[in-house]
């Protein structure tokens, strides 16, 4: 009792030393269902909850909604009776542990929209009780935790650091990186108040192999902020070299892969079509609408989000001249097969691709345009790009792809026969230089 403020805190984290715990993990997406997993496996009981009654269906079903996680581990979890999938968010009051894994997207006018955090923590509050800790997970930008979750939770009447615990942990899931996983990677955990923070990395300590403790929330809101936009200033700096090492004639793939040789001081990222997936696309926004509550600038940030949402646009036009230069067609009319419509190669994950873009605007100025990607056979929705919700994956073979004016290489996904497009098209562009040591007649166009 003496190393707790509190004696709710003391018997949590008995409870949660003792693996007498049931975690609640709100949210079975690419974030909640892998920590469902390492939770599971540390030992722990585990309650989740989604509002998509399909997923909840074949989950408990034994059907895993995300391709690295094997249907059979699902169901052996689902056979040892530690593990089900509820939209009964009553059964809140029953976890000790609550994790809130759900999206923090951006409204049309590119601000934070928080409506899915302050929505599930007003479930948590009608349920809340004495002696629960309740993580954050999604992205946000500092100060949400404290200043937007605790009130909600408070209005019950319970007191944060008192009666229940409030932290924060970013997810930092890498989905189709085969080198890490959800309990393998360190885990960054900030806590409103030392008995907090002390029983959030009791749980996450049980989790994952290593965790990382700051001082605050905030420090830990923070830090996945930083994690991001770090990615996103850079992938924005060498599209940036692509376009003038490309007026000089240069390849920038070369010069990256020379580059990289160098032990220290460089790090290699590589250009692409776009920003893709839930986090670089969207993560630094939130701290430059944030900052604007400091009158602080946020320059170098905002100038990277320019460069990297103006690339898909580049690469259209890039598209434009290869067809007028090679075929002698106009966009208007021209056939293209998009190779990839997933965010990054080798997962289903759709989230913010380029892709969508690259359609939209082709399909604006007339192109014909459909898509193949092994790990997308049809299109979901999408709170944005609706209208291509639904879209089907055509067949890959020499006679599809030589019917095409030119292939537009998206996703380098490993399964592709890049040696097949080569021999078969016409022309293709390509992004990710996937076609790199390749041989057949097709005209090869880096972009």
């Amino acid at each position: 009792m003496s190393e707790f403020a509190s004696s709710a805190a003391a018997q949590l984290f008995d409870r949660i030393g003792g693996r007498q715990s049931v975690v609640g993990i709100i949210g079975m997406g690419y974030v909640g269902l892998p920590l469902a997993v390492a939770a599971f496996d540390a030992g722990f009981a585990i309650t989740g909850f989604d509002v998509d009654p399909a997923k909840i269906s074949g989950i408990n079903n034994g059907q895993s909604p995300i391709g690295r996680i094997a249907d059979d581990k699902i169901a052996a979890m689902r056979a040892a009776g530690r593990f089900e999938v509820t939209d009964n968010y009553d059964r809140l009051a029953e976890c000790d542990v609550i994790v809130i894994c759900v999206p923090t997207p951006l409204n049309k006018y590119r601000e934070p929209d928080l409506s899915y955090v302050v929505g599930t923590t007003q479930s948590i509050a009608e349920h809340v009780r004495a002696g629960q800790i309740i993580s954050l997970e999604s992205t946000t930008y500092p100060g949400t935790t404290r200043d937007v979750m605790r009130p909600i939770l408070e209005a019950s009447g319970l007191k944060s650091g008192t009666d229940f615990f409030l932290a924060y942990s970013p997810e930092r899931e890498d989905p189709g990186n085969p080198d890490f996983h959800t309990a393998s990677i360190p885990k960054v955990v900030g806590g409103d108040g030392a008995d907090a923070s002390r029983l959030a990395e009791l749980f996450y300590g049980a989790v994952v192999e290593r965790v990382v403790p700051v001082k605050s929330c905030e420090v830990a809101e923070a830090v996945k902020l930083t994690e991001n936009i770090f990615r996103s200033v850079n992938i924005a700096l060498v599209n940036e070299l692509k376009i003038i090492y490309d007026r000089m004639g240069i390849n920038v793939w070369d010069v990256i892969d020379a580059a990289k040789t160098k032990p220290f001081g460089y790090m290699a990222f590589y250009p692409g079509p776009g920003l893709g997936g839930h986090c670089i696309p969207i993560d630094p926004f939130y701290l430059t609408w944030k900052a604007r509550e400091y009158s602080v600038p946020t320059r170098f940030i905002e100038l990277a989000g320019e460069v990297n949402t103006v690339a898909p646009f580049l690469v259209v036009d890039k598209l434009v001249g290869a067809l007028s230069q090679y075929g002698r067609k106009p966009l208007t009319g021209s056939r293209i097969l998009m190779l990839g419509v997933a965010y990054k190669k080798n997962v289903e994950d759709t989230r913010e691709s380029p892709a969508f873009v690259l359609i939209e605007e082709l399909e604006r100025r007339g192109a014909i345009v459909e898509f193949h990607d092994p790990y997308v056979p049809v299109i979901p929705h999408m709170r944005e790009h609706a209208a291509m919700s639904g879209r089907k994956s055509v067949q890959l073979n020499a006679g599809q792809i030589s019917g095409y004016d030119a292939i537009l290489l998206c996703t380098d996904h490993d399964g592709v026969d890049y040696q097949l497009v080569s021999q078969s098209a016409q022309l293709v562009i390509d992004t990710r230089n996937a076609m790199a040591g390749t041989n057949g007649k097709a005209i090869i166009v880096l972009a």
